[in-house]
């Protein structure tokens, strides 16, 4: 099954971490949703279907001042690792240092290691490498636990790997960039070198100036199929529920995703917007009731305060849009409150370190689901 990657000329705001990817073009193929499986597994596919839009070359400047010009093939490369990216709720400057690390290992190419996996060279690739026992964009080892050789020569799955977090192939380990604490306040080539542990840890940064430019040019790149599993309705996990009841709970959705990506900060939120940078749960709650509600609603900051709002819910007949508390069995009230999206998607602040992002209710395996509708 070919994935489109569609491409758009807004620019990014790189300069501040957390900074959103400026979509221009998101499209999902109807065969898509409500199809059977994940693309995340490993019938995942390896070949990228092009729309024209992604230019034939791009030529940049790297911070030593050489010139490097990139083919349509490597640009392709880049945008794939964008939509990933973008499907992944990975803000910009994520998304930048994965850019930059690629071009760094492997000039944004999928490589081959014909005299570590002879059986490499039969695989979909653009050439070959001889890094030890490295392959793919991203050059991971297998044997470091990256994946296998298949699975790393596939071009979603090595940008997967790499981003890592509660959603990547990895689990944590060998750590993705999302898994790296305070990522998003280290330097790019800092970030990079975290993930890669590369004997030549100042490498990453010469190419940042590159991965600048293709981030311009490629904004707004989207996966037009596949990255979804059926459980979760057919969606994209970066996008909004294509079924968003009118009025209140799809306002209360958007008003929650406007801050994707923002970090998990303790006390933070206001009916306003984020305070110290960025939200916790019930204050991510709060500012969407808020606004979803123009000023009506106005929470306290405080899962166990607000679990007493509104009405409660069976479970089996909760909608987009109602909030989910989450409690230790046992405990006198909730620790954690989420907004639910659909199929077992929930949108949350999840806990220091993260950020505002998806997830699923399966992060909270044993505990008692609370459901409660405002409005």
């Amino acid at each position: 099954m070919g994935v489109k990657v569609i491409a758009g000329a807004a620019l990014l705001a790189l300069a501040a971490p957390g900074a959103a990817v400026l979509g221009v073009a998101t499209l999902v193929a109807p065969t898509a949703a409500g199809s059977a499986g994940c693309l995340w597994d490993s019938e995942a596919t390896d070949s990228v279907e092009v729309a024209e839009t992604v230019p034939t070359s791009l030529t940049a400047t790297n911070a030593t001042g050489a010139s490097i010009t990139l083919n349509h093939q490597q640009l392709t490369r880049a945008a794939t690792i964008i939509a990933v990216g973008d499907s992944e709720n990975v803000p910009a400057r994520g998304q930048l240092i994965a850019v930059m690390t690629a071009i760094t290992e492997s000039s944004l190419r999928v490589l081959s290691n014909v005299g570590a996996y002879p059986h490499s060279a039969l695989l979909p690739n653009d050439g070959d490498g001889a890094d030890h026992d490295s392959v793919g964009m991203f050059q991971q080892r297998p044997a470091a636990g990256w994946g296998s050789v298949e699975d790393l020569m596939n071009p979603l799955w090595s940008a997967r790997a790499f981003y890592g977090g509660p959603t990547g192939p990895n689990h944590g380990s060998p750590r993705g960039l999302l898994d790296i604490d305070d990522w998003q306040e280290m330097d790019p080539g800092a970030a990079a070198q975290a993930v890669q542990v590369s004997a030549y840890p100042d490498r990453y940064a010469v190419n940042r100036p590159i991965a600048e430019k293709i981030l311009a040019v490629l904004a707004g790149v989207g996966l037009a199929s596949g990255l979804a599993c059926a459980d979760s309705g057919g969606e994209r996990p970066g996008e909004l529920p294509g079924d968003l009841l009118p009025g209140f709970p799809g306002a209360l959705i958007a008003a929650a995703a406007s801050q994707l990506g923002k970090p998990y900060v303790w006390g933070g939120g206001t009916f306003t917007g984020p305070t110290g940078g960025g939200f916790d749960c019930s204050g991510l709650v709060l500012y969407a009731a808020y606004q979803a509600s123009g000023g009506r609603i106005r929470l306290p900051h405080y899962s166990g305060s607000q679990i007493h709002a509104g009405r409660g819910i069976g479970w089996a007949d909760k909608q987009p849009g109602d909030l989910i508390f989450f409690s230790y069995p046992g405990a006198g009230g909730p620790h954690h409150v989420a907004i639910y999206v659909g199929g077992d998607r929930i949108l949350q602040a999840p806990h220091t370190g993260d950020v505002v992002r998806y997830g699923t209710t399966g992060e909270f395996v044993g505990q008692v689901m609370t459901v409660r509708r405002l409005g």
